[in-house]
């Protein structure tokens, strides 16, 4: 006698298959099933980057930093200056004071891109629905980026533009300057933001990777500026020439110091050491337990 088989439940578009030597049928969804990919991840990223409050309070204080200090340095060196002063200045090298304060936005916003996740917990969630953890860290990444990128861009443009403008007696950029004093400083820091986001999935927690970077950023030239033995001179040179302020003044050709990179180098540096931390992070990403 056959064991007669169930009632299943019924669903639009569902199919239901029979089994041989099972009394129970297969069941075919009626929802396509197609493989994910790093666009997925991508959108998901940017749909929480967006979202969240804390985005757009961060990016509104660094246009605001990176913008009014900038200005407000130019109009106080028109103000007290005179053409002579100003023959040989590049104008776009006063946006430098406000993009060192607005740093610690970029830094801040890139570390709780990944580092709030594990606070939260959300981090479980995020991995469920995409268990491929490099992808989903390479989405993190490609979309801060470009973010932080765009912002940085557009405000460093701006303030560019305004102290040409306000300066009238300084020297005429050169192409390459603009080059540098724009596009270069943008990708720069982008990419400290980026090493940010990094470090906060590394070390994940907030605070700690918020203070790691600020360290990493401002200790150097701090340590540098208290070491006056005669002994640590090599090593107080050093620490000043690949300082970060150091390494942001040379895309404005304004060096602080003349030992240290030049040119583009400050950039090729971030590239390497960003490349090098992101591999490291995916590693002890696929080590660890969420």
């Amino acid at each position: 006698m056959s064991t007669p088989q169930p009632p299943m439940p019924q669903a639009a578009g569902a199919e239901w298959q029979s089994v041989p030597g099972s009394p129970y049928p297969s069941y075919t969804s009626p929802i396509p099933v197609t493989p994910t990919h790093l666009g997925n991840a991508i959108a998901s990223e940017w749909t929480k980057i967006r979202s969240v409050r804390s985005t757009m309070w961060t990016l509104g204080v660094f246009v605001l930093l990176v913008v009014g200090i900038g200005m407000l340095v130019a109009v106080l060196v028109a103000a007290n200056s005179g053409e002579s002063d100003l023959a040989g200045e590049n104008p776009l090298s006063f946006g430098v004071f406000g993009l060192l304060l607005g740093s610690m936005c970029i830094i801040t916003l890139g570390v709780l891109t990944t580092a709030s996740e594990y606070g939260t917990g959300m981090i479980r969630t995020t991995m469920t629905a995409c268990p491929t953890r490099g992808r989903v860290l390479a989405a993190k990444a490609i979309v801060f980026f470009l973010v932080a990128f765009t912002v940085t861009f557009a405000s460093v443009l701006l303030v560019a533009l305004a102290d040409m403008a306000l300066l009238d007696g300084a020297r005429t950029p050169s192409g390459s300057e603009w080059l540098k004093g724009t596009l270069g400083i943008s990708l720069y820091i982008a990419l400290l933001g980026l090493l940010s986001l990094i470090i906060g999935s590394i070390i994940r927690h907030s605070a700690g990777a918020i203070t790691i970077m600020i360290g990493l950023v401002l200790a150097p030239l701090v340590i540098a500026l208290f070491m006056f033995s005669e002994a640590l001179e090599g090593l107080r040179q050093a620490l000043f020439d690949y300082s970060i302020p150091n390494q942001l003044s040379v895309f404005y050709t304004n060096a602080l110091s003349d030992s240290g990179p030049s040119g583009w180098e400050p950039l090729w540096i971030a590239v390497g050491v960003t490349a090098a931390a992101f591999a490291g992070a995916v590693t002890l990403l696929q080590k660890r337990d969420v």
